[in-house]
């Protein structure tokens, strides 16, 4: 999940890509800075990489529930992308515009339950089981009974449903299956010191501005491009706030309300109710998603994610931040060649955000190799050594 940064052992900081408008989505290119000039954190809309924006909708028991879906592209198979824990489809946006360019393919980038700008009637079950099931419900609400080839690409928590819904054959056509950055020997360490690195984080944030910086800086993003896109799906206004005025009037009606109370208890309810609405009103923006209230379900995400991967009789390939990722498992399944695998150094966590155009390369050259899709704009394939 994407909240493993800090406890998978990060890479080194890459080279950082120029911002939109800058020549094109040449992210592995380096953005000069002059002396003194500060960097640009303001967010930019998911318009500028993805085509269209849809709302999914799904029967299911309890009634409908709403995903949200980013697209691009006419033609060629779908590459179906699932973000990390506490990311969204949008963390995918600069991989899109870099993919777009090379082979001929169509991006379906979906927002996961409890995530983004999907709406369910239970958001608090996140388990792999029922988030395989959203996967292939999407897909069949999308395609009907007919889907096109699609290819399952995920990182992290993603990654792990991807997994999941390849394993139980929820995509009839699934034609190959990518993992971004997760490995379950290293994620089921990691869970151990994940509540930690939660706790370490900012609780709110006082503008998406604050937020983007933050993500920069703190190294859980490491490309500014895709910060400015992608931390828009991850924060959210806290609720009630919709301005620095109307947060003052909500403070004062709250005070006006307690001292209709017994005096007992009254100073305390409304020094702390003020406390935290004027924390809002100073922080008006906090995270979409609780991360820490959905650990019953880590260790479901990740145990026995190894062989199920290799048990998946569809071509795969691995992309990892290190070698030093690799469990037992995969290690030999790596040596016997059950899966196509490339390390990109220079990396966090977040390998598809940090390097958008080697993550696209690696996909590419995948695509082409199986046959899956056609090159174009004269993309020449890069076989990696491993």
């Amino acid at each position: 999940m994407s909240a493993l940064e800090k406890s998978m052992h990060l890479g080194r900081l890459p080279s950082r890509p120029p911002l939109p408008g800058s020549g094109g989505s040449q992210s592995g290119a380096k953005m000069r800075m002059g002396p003194g000039r500060k960097r640009d954190f303001s967010p930019v809309s998911w318009s500028q990489y993805f085509e269209s924006m849809e709302d999914v909708e799904v029967e299911n028991e309890t009634g409908k529930d709403t995903f949200r879906v980013y697209k691009s592209g006419s033609e060629g198979p779908v590459l179906l992308l699932l973000h990390g824990g506490g990311h969204s489809a949008l963390s995918w946006a600069v991989f899109t515009a870099a993919i777009i360019s090379r082979v001929q393919c169509r991006i379906v980038a979906l927002d996961l339950r409890g995530h983004g700008e999907t709406k369910v009637k239970n958001s608090e079950d996140l388990s792999a089981e029922t988030m395989a099931k959203d996967v292939g419900n999407v897909v069949e609400a999308m395609y009907g009974d007919l889907p096109p080839p699609i290819m399952l690409i995920g990182h992290s928590m993603g990654g792990a449903i991807a997994v999941h819904t390849a394993s139980s054959n929820l995509v009839p056509s699934l034609l190959g299956l990518c993992m971004i950055d997760v490995v379950e020997g290293t994620a089921m360490d990691a869970l151990n010191s994940m509540q930690n690195f939660l706790r370490g984080r900012p609780k709110t944030f006082k503008s998406l501005e604050n937020a983007i910086e933050w993500s920069v800086k703190s190294g859980q993003i490491r490309n500014l491009e895709s910060a400015r896109v992608s931390m828009v799906g991850q924060v959210k206004q806290c609720e009630g706030i919709t301005s620095p005025e109307g947060s003052k009037s909500i403070v004062e009606g709250i005070i006006e309300e307690e001292e209709e109370d017994e005096e007992g208890s009254e100073s305390i309810n409304k020094r702390k109710k003020e406390d935290d609405m004027e924390t809002k009103k100073d922080h008006p923006y906090t995270w979409r998603i609780e991360l820490a209230k959905t650990e019953k379900y880590w260790d479901g995400w990740f145990r026995g994610l190894s062989n199920l991967f290799l048990s998946c009789p569809i071509p795969k390939l691995l992309l990892l931040a290190g070698v030093d990722r690799l469990d037992k498992d995969l290690t030999i399944g790596q040596m016997q060649g059950k899966f196509q695998m490339q390390v990109l150094p220079q990396c966090g966590h977040a390998v598809h955000e940090d390097a958008p155009d080697k993550v696209a390369e690696a996909v590419a050259t995948f695509l082409i190799r199986h046959r899956f899709a056609e090159p174009i704009g004269g993309f020449q394939c890069v076989f990696p050594g491993c």
